[in-house]
């Protein structure tokens, strides 16, 4: 029997914000702005109203009817803290909100001097040298963090970028709320869960081979990523603008970067992944600029977000040997059920 991820209905949600899924390029030079102050000021006003004040205080905030979920670590900066980061495991770099840029004292760039690429595009933005970022058993030295907007963080004070560790685990228990980066995948998660081998690292991303119908595709890992988005490749192979009297449902999509991207909603056949069986999933399709970055724009690919990750009992990732480990509530069960329904007001028929 494969478990099943089943993600459970919520009410409607746009615009749809991608909270990560960041890769840091080249260097540019070009006048300084301040990122936070750059953005809609509705974003601000509708993310802070996301999460309950007890939801915010969690570290393993599982996906409901009423929120996407969220993983969220205790971090030390340069030796202050604890401070709380949302762990990325779609983003190569770490980086810091204008507020704890502000908590720590620290003097940007004068000019921004690093091009994040986030889903919708890419942005140059100023960053911070860092003597020490650490989080459970992860050290990183002599760190140069971007500053991103505030709003993309919802309300955490970083970004966590973990995609290519060689080394550590990540493990994840929503009904415990537990997060944290060790050595191993946590015992239990490991006895429970569902193991499943990552079929290559691209980029440093956590990447499975999976079937979205009849359609082969790669499936990218990322805890970073609110919404499970295809690209144009997958969107084509199904052939989802050829479904003649069918209701298109359109949304924006939102990013680290000043982009908005439009996106199509569509309900995806089932997904399999080894046995695992993913049902009910409304992935956004879209010609997303990541995909580019990731050089996986002409072959079909889905980033899956945490609207289909939050709905499991626990999560592990072994980066050393490449194992992603699903430990479904229903233990007898290897099908998952996704967050079904992501309508948009401004939706398009």
């Amino acid at each position: 029997m494969a478990p099943i991820m089943s993600a459970r209905r919520r009410g409607a949600l746009a615009p749809v914000l991608i909270l990560a899924a960041l890769c840091l390029g080249g260097a540019t030079v070009c006048d300084a702005r301040d990122l936070a102050e750059d953005r809609p000021q509705q974003l601000s006003s509708e993310l802070s109203d996301m999460l309950s004040p007890q939801d915010a205080a969690l570290l393993a905030l599982p996906t409901t009817r009423d929120h996407i979920g969220r993983i969220v670590v205790q971090a030390m900066v340069n030796g202050k803290g604890p401070f709380r980061f949302v762990v990325d495991t779609g983003a190569t770099q770490s980086t810091l909100s204008p507020g704890l840029v502000r908590t720590l004292g620290l003097t940007p760039s004068a000019t921004p001097s690093i091009l994040v690429n986030g889903i919708t595009g890419s942005e140059p933005v100023s960053a911070v040298s860092l003597d020490t970022l650490r989080a459970g058993d992860l050290t990183f030295d002599d760190v140069v963090a971007p500053i991103v907007w505030a709003p993309v963080m919802a309300g955490a004070d970083g970004i966590l970028g973990i995609a290519g560790l060689r080394e550590k685990s990540l493990s994840v228990d929503f009904l415990r709320n537990r997060a944290e980066i060790a050595r191993a995948v946590d015992s239990g998660v490991r006895q429970a869960g569902l193991r499943i081998h990552a079929s290559q690292m691209t980029h440093g991303l956590m990447t499975l081979e999976m079937r979205v119908g009849g359609v082969r595709a790669l499936a990218i890992i990322d805890t970073g990523a609110e919404r499970t988005l295809g690209n144009h490749a997958l969107y084509e192979a199904l052939h989802l603008h050829r479904r003649a009297g069918a209701v298109t449902r359109v949304t924006s999509v939102y990013g680290a970067t000043p982009e908005i991207e439009p996106g199509e909603i569509w309900r995806a056949p089932t997904l399999v992944i080894d046995t695992l069986r993913i049902n009910d999933v409304d992935v956004v399709y879209g010609d997303f600029h990541i995909f580019k970055v990731w050089q996986m724009q002409d072959q079909p690919a889905m980033i899956v977000g945490m609207d289909v990750l939050g709905t499991v009992a626990s999560l592990g990732i072994d980066f050393k040997n490449r194992d992603v480990y699903f430990t479904n509530s229903r233990s007898s069960s290897e099908t998952l059920r996704s967050t079904g329904n992501l309508a948009s007001p401004g939706q398009r028929r």
